[in-house]
């Protein structure tokens, strides 16, 4: 462990006004152990509250609004069972010294009608289908519907379901949020001309693609505040039908800027090509980087050597790992030991109960 000035993944760092105890972060990952009522468990709690040395825990993406909610037994922040429950979770975290962010996630068209309440509607910025299918408990594999295409008064309702359930974190007690716009969920749909190909103020072009995602962090900032509201990207993601375009690096430098416009707490820069998806350029984290001027957490395939070296080269504040703390549940003690990783079962990654969930040891 590095000590001093000397930045490592050990050495603390102050997110605006959380102090974390080192530059790990455990990374948000669906894992679909919430009730069919999509209510966080006590078996979620416990998950949560087990890996809770990570310097920072981003939850699994918790829908803001019944419509946001797209896979089977993810979890809602949008009502007073859910803070309930979800208090539970953070004062199990809180307990163990660990600070925890809730991932505000609204599916959009990666969604089905049987994985969402009665009258729940499927939107998006166009009416245009997500490619492949998704599970239902109900039906097993369904194909993606083709979702409604969004009118200014669902964006105006879904602008408000970010900023309402927001509040309600703070309430269960989560130190701050984060807002997914990566993985072709709502946010990144409008960011992206593959599902976005609307020509008024909300498409039609870089600043207007930019629009929700930009008044989403404004709106939620001025209600609980920019220090505890970070934003995840995946630029060059092709998950859910996204896809690499010419217009992307003007497009996420300018809304960098604009996030950076805002204090917000971080900009969590997703590279997914450990999993095959085109990697980031480093021309494009630079210009990110250079144009937020504010933390930056990296993820993507790191382990602790590379999530070293990247800290020491001055590329972000903090690092996020990802299914390593699935099967890992002491992983800030191995990594900082040393210790050998245990692997994972990747068919208990979403399964109801305990299995590959609760069960993995510690060294």
């Amino acid at each position: 462990m590095t000590t001093g000035t000397v930045t490592s993944l050990f050495s603390p760092y102050a997110l605006g006004p959380n102090a974390l105890t080192n530059r790990i972060v455990m990374a948000p990952m669906t894992r679909s152990r919430a009730t069919a009522a999509h209510v966080p468990t006590d078996a979620m709690a416990r998950y949560y509250a087990l890996r809770a040395e990570a310097g920072l825990i981003i939850t699994e993406g918790t829908a803001p609004a019944p419509e946001g909610l797209g896979y089977a037994r993810i979890p809602g922040l949008f009502d007073d069972a859910h803070v309930a429950a979800w208090r539970v979770v953070t004062e199990a975290v809180h307990a163990r010294g660990g600070k925890v962010f809730v991932q505000l996630m609204h599916c959009g068209r990666v969604a089905h009608p049987a994985n969402m309440p009665a009258g729940a509607r499927v939107l998006a910025p166009s009416a245009l289908a997500a490619p492949g299918q998704m599970w239902t408990d109900q039906a097993m594999m369904q194909d993606h519907p083709v979702p409604e295409a969004m009118t200014d008064a669902d964006i105006e309702a879904g602008i408000e379901a970010f900023v309402r359930s927001a509040r309600l974190a703070l309430e269960a007690g989560f130190d701050g949020v984060e807002l997914h716009g990566a993985n072709g969920y709502l946010i990144d749909q409008f960011l992206n001309p593959s599902s976005n190909q609307r020509d008024d103020a909300w498409g039609g072009g870089v600043a207007g693609r930019n629009r929700f995602a930009h008044e989403v962090a404004t709106r939620v900032a001025g209600a609980i505040g920019a220090e505890r509201v970070g934003i995840r990207l995946s630029p060059f993601g092709v998950f859910n039908g996204m896809a690499v375009h010419d217009e992307l690096p003007a497009q996420f430098t300018a809304l960098a800027a604009a996030l950076g416009s805002l204090k917000l707490a971080y900009v969590h820069v997703v590279d997914h090509s450990a999993m095959g998806a085109p990697e980031v350029p480093a021309s494009i984290k630079d210009a990110i980087r250079q144009a937020f001027g504010g933390p930056i957490i990296l993820s993507g395939g790191y382990d602790a050597a590379r999530a070293e070296a990247d800290l020491a080269a001055g590329r972000g504040e903090l690092v996020a790992f990802g299914r390593p703390f699935i099967s890992n549940p002491d992983l800030v003690a191995r990594l900082r030991d040393g210790l050998p990783l245990a692997a994972q079962d990747a068919d208990t990654f979403y399964t109801p109960g305990d299995a590959g969930y609760l069960d993995y040891p510690t060294a």
